[in-house]
């Protein structure tokens, strides 16, 4: 697809079609979370044209310990410093949701959409892997001054944080500056993000005929039917204000039943509750228990056996909050305003791939890259937001800040 010319900007050192023209074909290459192996072929492709050694990248066995398996691991590009500084880590992740998959970016205007309506763009987080990316290959090419640089395209953060989460800190170099790209405008960075824990709820009760004998069975469905409406009922669902504690919980996944003529005898659910306080998301846990194990004992057989269940809570990610004194904040704080934007901190209410990293001792702080309308068909990337972020991270990347 040909790119038309961007309106430059002379003091930085980066070509803008060529960037476009990166994120436009890291978009149609089709990767969702555990099906990343093409994306990450791609970037191997432009690093090893661009000159980098075999012993400078890494793939690691992120996806052999990931519960939902998958295709490739993280991919990591260590590359030694020409100044004697503390060593900065760039990340994004590479997986996008199914939504994304079939997608045919166009640009349109200053946004790149997809030309098949009935796809999500996927720039969230292709726009993220290519200000990477772009980021090397313009070091590279114009033999830019830099501090030593890790480069780390984190897998399958789409479900769960997974390839962040299960990376080898040791394999990153001790970075002592960590940033993100991820969603959002370009002049914003994330300080901090919410927690989370994933539910798998099962409830069993008994198969009837629901002709014959309707009595003699206890169904599941009508259990998990009692136990959303006492939830939603008490505020336990969806967004969630208890006096000063604030969170969110949402029941995203229900299967059961084969036919009209039975009884259901099982039922899965699958949930997820989150909240910024822990232990206000044990509170939302704890309730989510409560109604199921109350809703299984009040649907029973016409001999008094009730339902029961199954209910386990997996703690998928711990919250965070980076001071503003942070080294890695104020740095980026500072890249954002070098590019002519007014920086905005905030923190959010969605996983990052930083509620990791921080967790693993790496304080990181997210910044944007124009994506907007993620995760939906309306889904489109800002073209000069995504160009600020190349513009930011080429600075943070050169230690120009």
């Amino acid at each position: 697809m040909a790119i038309r010319s961007v309106s430059s900007d002379t003091s930085f050192a980066f070509a803008r079609d060529a960037a476009i023209q990166l994120v436009v074909d890291l978009i149609a290459i089709p990767g969702k979370s555990t099906q990343e192996g093409r994306v990450v072929a791609f970037i191997l492709k432009k690093l090893k044209q661009a000159g980098v050694p075999d012993s400078q990248i890494t793939i690691d066995d992120a996806h052999k310990r990931s519960p939902a398996g998958g295709e490739v691991g993280n991919l990591i590009v260590k590359l030694p410093g020409t100044k004697r500084t503390p060593r900065r880590l760039l990340m994004a992740h590479v997986d996008t949701v199914p939504l994304a998959v079939g997608a045919k970016p166009i640009l349109d205007g200053d946004i790149i959409k997809s030309a098949d309506p009935t796809t999500a763009l996927g720039g969230d987080d292709r726009s993220g892997a290519a200000v990477l990316l772009n980021t090397v290959l313009t070091i590279l090419k114009s033999k830019l001054p830099h501090p030593p640089l890790t480069f780390f395209w984190p897998v399958q953060e789409e479900i769960g944080l997974i390839g962040a989460r299960c990376v080898n800190p040791r394999n990153l170099g001790q970075p002592k500056l960590c940033f993100n790209w991820d969603g959002g405008a370009a002049h914003t960075a994330a300080i901090g993000a919410t927690g989370a824990y994933d539910l798998h709820i099962d409830l069993f009760g008994t198969a009837a005929h629901a002709g014959a004998h309707p009595e003699h069975g206890a169904s599941a469905i009508a259990m998990a039917g009692i136990a959303i409406a006492d939830l939603a009922s008490n505020g336990w669902h969806g967004l969630i204000v208890k006096g000063k504690n604030r969170g969110t919980s949402n029941i995203g996944f229900i299967h059961g039943g084969e036919a009209t003529n039975v009884v259901t005898p099982h039922v899965q659910l699958r949930a997820e509750a989150r909240s910024h306080d822990p232990k206000f998301r044990v509170k939302i846990v704890n309730a989510f228990r409560e109604a199921f194990m109350k809703a299984a004992k009040q649907v029973s057989t016409d001999n008094g056996q009730s339902g029961r269940v199954e209910f386990r809570a997996d703690h998928k990610y711990e919250s965070f909050a980076l001071n503003l004194a942070e080294p890695c904040v104020i740095a980026a704080v500072n890249a954002i305003r070098c590019v002519g934007l007014e920086p905005e901190t905030r923190i959010s209410n969605g996983g990052l791939d930083a509620n990791w990293m921080t967790a693993h001792g790496l304080p990181t702080v997210t910044l944007g890259c124009g994506q907007a309308g993620i995760h939906t068909t309306d889904e489109v990337l800002h073209v000069p937001s995504y160009l600020h972020a190349c513009q930011i991270a080429l600075q943070l990347a050169t230690a120009a800040t």
